[in-house]
């Protein structure tokens, strides 16, 4: 379990599942179009090998993600370095980029709450607190999911005190969904890290600030190597999933640049 990995909790509670012949329903609850290629392979094995079902909620429309545009403006033929440009074309742009991505994951359905990806912060207040999204809108939406779906998991990123404030903000949402959930069977909450072949999991108990999101100290965890070579032909690997994800967001110069993802 070597090179590139993703740092999941729980992820071989999904595994059993698939022992007794049923596939997981899962939802991935994340900030921007693009957050998912973290979790990209463990999507793919899910609805490709494990034959159970994948949504997800999108929390925000991507309209602020214009730092490294510079490729996807030649690409798309628009300034999309201009701010007033990127946030006219962005939103557009990254929806349909995330349903392509989508197709290859075999997602069933992306829910998207529409909420403005305004600016980079790493304070959720802002969000949480109802100031910078309507929150009542996401709870309403969030609850409806749950009730009609019948989850059995719920795949988030992890909260870390260093994280984006919007991923912060949707993994609170995904939390408190849970816990307002009537059902008889609340789904159990996955959160997922990527992490680079020398790394040990992040330690994270919990967000300070957030009760919510404090984990069990007994709580596994588990990694998935991307970088596992399929023993009949040893040039495959899952990266190549990954790449087939990373390869539909033109409008996001930087992600294969990533240290993470080259390891």
């Amino acid at each position: 379990m070597k090179r590139t990995r993703s740092f999941l909790t729980l992820i071989f509670s999904i595994i059993t599942l698939s022992l007794f012949g049923q596939g997981p329903k899962v939802l991935v609850v994340t900030a921007h179009p693009d957050d998912e290629t973290g979790f990209s392979v463990t999507m793919f094995k899910i609805t490709h090998e494990m034959k159970g079902t994948v949504d997800m909620a999108v929390m925000t429309d991507g309209g602020g993600g214009f730092a490294d545009s510079q490729l996807g403006a030649l690409y798309y033929n628009l300034n999309l370095t201009d701010s007033i440009v990127a946030r006219t074309h962005l939103p557009m742009l990254r929806k349909q980029e995330i349903l392509n991505a989508g197709k290859i994951m075999g997602v069933r359905n992306i829910y998207f709450m529409e909420q403005p990806d305004d600016w980079y912060t790493t304070d959720p207040k802002p969000y949480i607190s109802g100031k910078n999204w309507d929150i009542s809108y996401v709870e309403r939406r969030m609850d409806r999911l749950l009730a009609d779906r019948d989850y059995d998991f719920i795949i988030t990123m992890l909260p870390h005190a260093g994280q984006h404030g919007h991923h912060k903000t949707s993994v609170l949402m995904a939390l408190r969904a849970v816990q307002r959930f009537k059902g008889p069977r609340k789904p159990i909450v996955i959160a997922g890290s990527p992490m680079n072949a020398t790394s040990k999991p992040m330690e994270f108990s919990m967000l300070e600030g957030y009760p919510e999101t404090k984990i069990k100290a007994d709580a596994p965890t588990f990694t998935l190597n991307r970088a596992f070579r399929f023993k009949e032909n040893d040039k495959i690997s899952y990266k190549i999933v990954a790449d087939w994800v990373i390869s539909e967001y033109k409008s996001q110069g930087a992600i294969q640049e990533n240290g993470i993802h080259k390891t």
